[in-house]
């Protein structure tokens, strides 16, 4: 796939090619990667291996630069992953992608925007902010779903609430990672440091930045929250915890003298007259001292 920039970006035959060398977006799948390189005028010695691809990230080479973008899948975030790899020159943008995530994303891009890629600069800033623009949406069902966990610790509602919470946690610790990524390239690409982006419109890689930088705070902030339920529902676990203690040492407090009590009757002395009728008079003893605990214990509002 090959495209012109331009207002609306326009798809452009390889036998063109000749007529148009400057201006150009080839997206390739990583088997033709650099038969497409060479077409660009862009010359690479390294690996092109998608698989290897871990981090958002960009290099700054003496010819082009080169990057690559690993984008969390908003149904998977601990799992899958969109892997490109992008190359940059003076003429030429070229997106190496297995997944056609990035023609879905130009597809998107030439059907809603009405200024699609009139330079490098907005070609690559409607790129970026395309494939983030539902994560301000995502983030906040993250937030839903963290209030409606609040909601039920509150009603005494937590089975299963760590296996819910810890993946929460960790996909919004791995989001915070990429989105940090992303804000760093966004001020690699704003330095400009090969000069093949015009000054004036350095502003959108600002806009990339400040974007991320947003989404960066948001997570945090979700993080944050995460550890206040979680800290909420160990507050509630110590407190029903300390209840059952308090029940336990309760029914210790008032067994206690009646176990003195057993032991002291089943000594069996003789000369103790009551043993004659003493299994009724224990009896009677012990509900009196069980009677007299309860009323101690409310009276002090322990029960």
């Amino acid at each position: 796939m090959i495209l012109s920039l331009g207002e609306r970006l326009e798809l452009i035959e390889p036998d063109e090619l000749n007529e148009k060398r400057t201006g150009l977006v080839f997206i390739t799948g990583s088997s033709s990667a650099k038969k497409v390189l060479s077409q660009a005028g862009i010359v690479y010695e390294g690996e092109i291996n998608l698989s290897d691809v871990g981090f958002s990230k960009i290099e700054t080479q003496q010819d082009c630069l080169c990057g690559s973008f690993c984008i969390p899948k908003l149904l998977d975030v601990l799992e899958s992953r969109y892997r490109i790899q992008f190359f940059v020159n003076r003429d030429s943008i070229v997106l190496i992608d297995d997944d056609d995530f990035s023609k879905r994303l130009i597809n998107r891009i030439r059907r809603r925007k009405i200024h699609q890629g009139e330079t490098k600069e907005k070609f690559i800033y409607n790129f970026i902010t395309e494939f983030m623009n539902r994560d301000l949406e995502m983030l906040g069902q993250y937030e839903k779903r963290l209030m409606h966990m609040e909601e039920d610790i509150m009603h005494d509602k937590t089975m299963n609430f760590q296996s819910e919470l810890m993946p929460l946690r960790r996909e919004l610790l791995i989001l915070r990672g990429y989105y940090d990524e992303i804000a760093d390239m966004g001020k690699e690409l704003e330095d400009n440091e090969n000069g093949f982006f015009l000054k004036k419109q350095l502003k959108y890689f600002g806009v990339i930045t400040d974007r991320a930088d947003r989404l960066m705070g948001k997570t945090q902030h979700l993080l944050e929250y995460a550890q206040q339920v979680k800290d909420a529902y160990q507050a509630q676990i110590d407190a029903r915890q300390n209840s059952n203690m308090q029940f336990l040492t309760l029914i210790s407090t008032i067994f206690f003298p009646l176990t003195l009590i057993t032991g002291w009757y089943g000594m069996n002395f003789q000369n103790m007259p009551e043993l004659e009728k003493g299994y009724p008079g224990v009896i009677l003893l012990s509900l009196i001292v069980i009677i007299v605990c309860i009323l101690i214990f409310k009276k002090k509002k322990i029960i």
